[in-house]
């Protein structure tokens, strides 16, 4: 079973590129363009793993990353932001939550796959 990772971006180029470098490391992606379109992809088969940007209309990344773990506090998240927030990925990280990490884009796509691989191992 590949883990389930979804993608939340809202320039669709970039997400089909990062969608493309996840499907070939075998993981299994569900892309939303914004937030809103997360909340409800994720309600439909709950993700394994977020990694969304930040900057999206109908409802912004750190508003989703706060509503996904109301319900799963445990999900790991990368952030991913031409505009990182002040404290960087502390701003995201809380007591019993589970592990963040950002990345500024443009993405160094190496990078962000070594830290999926580190979050989440061969099942």
């Amino acid at each position: 079973m590949a883990w389930r990772i979804l993608v939340v971006e809202d320039e669709g180029l970039a997400a089909m590129a990062i969608e493309d470098e996840l499907l070939r490391e075998g993981y299994e992606v569900e892309w939303a363009p914004d937030g809103q379109a997360a909340l409800e992809a994720a309600s439909r088969k709950p993700p394994d793993l977020l990694l969304t940007d930040l900057r999206m209309p109908r409802l912004d990344g750190a508003a989703l990353i706060r509503a996904l773990r109301t319900a799963t506090p445990a999900l790991p998240v990368v952030v991913m932001t031409g505009y990182a927030p002040a404290g960087g990925a502390e701003a995201f990280a809380h007591p019993g939550e589970g592990p963040v990490a950002l990345f500024p884009k443009p993405l160094d796509m190496d990078a962000v796959l070594a830290v999926l691989r580190k979050l989440l191992p061969e099942p």
